[in-house]
């Protein structure tokens, strides 16, 4: 099997993710499942189908023993993202495959009030969830929904650059960290000097980054960025946790004074097994949740969401028993995806493990 075969048969089988490993045979992971497959390819074919999708410089990093992120296009119009390194001194590589063109917000199955949190002028808005989750898709629809409907200098920092973006009504700039910059705080520091209206941070990995992106928030900017938690409580928390002792008070008044809305978001295998679906908690920067941050009440957020639906927000609870009951996931898959399991199961109406 050659590279271009591996990956038509990854798009032709709905696979999110193709790994190739020197020495072994290869997989994919098709609607959040592993699966070996026979192929077996020689040590010098595995190698070919990775240094495939490298420039010589990156194929000069991988043998100077580095690992490498590759974000680009390959035969067909696939799009990927990729991530070379060493196992047990053999070469590998896990490839994410991308969708083709950005797509909707209803296609995603995304609430429909992101759409006025993406209008906003200034703040913080946080998509999170595990890897694999579909957060770097949904950050790219939201771009995407400014650049056709106002007028705005977008930068955005990643690692890599993932989607690109023609200039419709917006002016996009994308600056990829280890190549256009160093760092994503250096890219943030450095894009306050650069009039945008809008900044983009693909992750923010550390305090440093964190603290970059909320001063950006309080100067007047609209802040897109993720994180890897499960929900808002969780997202608010490993923010406020990371500043160094000294900082925790100015931090979590910054961060109560900007954010806009968290959305957490887990894609769950359907019912049938032939697909996945998205599964979302949504909580909005409201008076109620800015007061319970203030106030180091993080605890009470969950039942702060479920008492404002009226605004838009709701649980991921809310979430996974309304899917359910659409039929769409079982029972089982969402008390898997649950982290309050005993009110899940009170919703469901069941008191065993299915």
């Amino acid at each position: 099997m050659t590279f271009e075969e591996l990956m038509e048969y990854a798009v032709s089988h709905n696979c999110s993710d193709v790994h190739i490993t020197q020495g072994t045979h290869l997989a994919v992971r098709q609607y959040g499942e592993l699966h070996i497959l026979d192929e077996l390819p020689t040590m010098e074919e595995a190698q070919e189908m990775i240094y495939a999708i490298l420039s010589r410089e990156e194929i000069a990093r991988v043998e100077a023993g580095q690992d490498v992120d590759v974000g680009c296009v390959v035969d067909n119009n696939i799009k990927i993202r990729a991530n070379v390194y060493h196992q047990r001194n053999n070469l590998a590589c896990s490839i994410r495959l991308l969708m083709s063109e950005i797509p909707e917000f209803e296609a995603l199955g995304l609430p429909e009030v992101l759409k006025d949190l993406a209008t906003e002028n200034s703040g913080i808005i946080l998509v999170t969830g595990p890897t694999g989750s579909g957060k770097t898709t949904t950050l790219s629809a939201i771009v995407d929904f400014i650049n056709k409907n106002v007028p705005k200098h977008v930068i955005t920092i990643e690692d890599p650059i993932e989607y690109t973006y023609p200039h419709n009504r917006c002016m996009i700039h994308q600056r990829q960290v280890g190549y256009d910059v160093n760092s994503f705080a250096e890219a943030l520091r450095s894009s306050l000097r650069e009039d945008p209206d809008i900044i983009l941070v693909g992750e923010m990995r550390d305090f440093e980054t964190i603290a970059a992106a909320i001063t950006a928030a309080e100067t007047g900017h609209l802040v897109l960025s993720t994180l890897h938690t499960q929900s808002a409580a969780q997202t608010i928390t490993r923010i406020i946790d990371g500043a160094p002792a000294d900082m925790k008070t100015t931090i979590r008044t910054q961060f109560a004074s900007s954010i806009r809305g968290v959305i957490s978001q887990q894609l769950l295998r359907t019912a049938d097994g032939n697909g996945r679906v998205l599964a979302t908690e949504l909580m909005l920067g409201t008076n109620a949740i800015k007061n319970l941050i203030l106030e180091d009440k993080i605890h009470l957020i969950p039942g702060a969401i479920q008492s404002a639906r009226v605004t838009g927000m709701h649980t991921l609870n809310d979430k996974l028993l309304e899917l359910s009951q659409l039929g769409l996931i079982t029972k089982k898959t969402a008390l898997d995806a649950c982290y309050d399991r005993q009110e899940l199961e009170k919703l469901l109406g069941v008191t065993s493990v299915y």
